[in-house]
């Protein structure tokens, strides 16, 4: 089966400001029809890089990016149009994606005018059906992005998002500016869009806890690399990996004494850590396994257990030790 969307051994770095920040280092993932992936790690992971790469809003300094098998960067200008109408967005400001000087309704069905779908009535009808799908009566089409909440405007991106009828979303942190109270609402907004549609979703995020509900498979990032990616009840109930063990327990706030070294740091940019190796485990400066030959190249992700793969070279101490844990129960 064609994967909806691919991720080939993808680098992308940027220089600016006497820096230069290798954002994606080798990055591989795949999205199955129908299938929601969850990416997560913290800020300077370089989450965002592989959204906009997977959306066609970078291209890749080596490496591919393929939607339905072609490649969107260098297609022609109707390969890209009909691939673009495949892929949809949901970005982490839904204020800054609207128009505010638009109504709701032009901007829920700006796509269709794109994409020449139906008359300016047809259009109309459709507005008003996406409205009621995400929870909205229809007037809100006359309304401005200044007259709603923050998370009826996120209800909007999503109702535009879906206009298309789209194979793919591409979800870049789309709670994460919402009250929590709020993101709740979004998060099963989501599972009913995924579920009625049946639509594939890269679905980006920080918070392990927002990805677990929504995933069927996770894949992590740390420092610009995939370091570990399997199912999500599996990941979630045995790590392979000690950043993915840092991220679980971060999620479940843990006292300062029951985190441990690795997860005291885990909440800070990985983009600032000090003394990240080149070709090395990238979480070697703050992780509680790490030995000197961690340090060393040659760290690649590796087939653990059935379906689940991890960038670590003791990994086999966690799977080891999820093994004893169960054989005692």
């Amino acid at each position: 089966m064609t994967p909806l969307l691919e991720l080939r051994d993808v680098h992308k770095t940027f220089t600016g400001r006497g820096r230069t920040v290798r954002a994606t280092r080798g990055v591989s993932l795949a999205v199955q029809p129908g299938e929601v992936v969850g990416l997560v790690g913290e800020s300077g992971s370089g989450k965002s890089t592989v959204a906009n790469l997977a959306l066609g809003l970078l291209a890749p300094d080596s490496g591919e990016v393929l939607v339905h098998g072609e490649r969107l960067i260098g297609a022609t200008r109707r390969q890209e149009k009909e691939l673009r109408a495949r892929v949809q967005a949901v970005f982490q400001e839904p204020l800054l994606a609207l128009d505010g000087r638009r109504t709701i309704g032009w901007s829920i069905a700006e796509p269709l005018r794109i994409h020449g779908r139906g008359t300016k009535g047809e259009q109309q009808a459709r507005v008003a059906e996406l409205l009621t799908a995400v929870g909205l009566d229809a007037s809100f089409a006359e309304r401005r992005p200044s007259q709603m909440s923050g998370g009826q405007l996120q209800r909007v991106n999503i109702a535009r998002a879906i206009a298309l009828d789209p194979e793919l979303l591409v979800c870049d942190e789309p709670v994460s500016a919402l009250d929590v109270s709020v993101q709740a609402q979004i998060i099963n907004l989501f599972l009913e869009v995924q579920e009625r549609l049946g639509v594939g979703m890269l679905f980006i995020s920080h918070d392990l806890a927002v990805v677990r509900h929504l995933a069927d498979r996770i894949v992590v990032m740390y420092a610009g690399r995939v370091v570990e990616e399997g199912p999500t009840d599996e990941l979630c109930a045995t790590p392979h990996h000690p950043y993915t063990r840092a991220l679980l327990a971060a999620s479940l706030e843990p006292t300062a004494a029951e985190a441990g070294a690795g997860v005291q740091t885990a909440t800070t940019d990985a983009s600032t850590v000090e003394g990240v190796p080149e070709e090395g485990c990238p979480f070697v400066p703050r992780c509680p396994l790490a030995e000197p030959a961690c340090a060393q190249p040659g760290i690649a992700l590796a087939p653990t257990t059935p379906g689940r793969v991890s960038a670590c070279r003791r990994a086999d101490l966690l799977v080891g030790a999820a093994a004893t844990t169960s054989n005692s129960d």
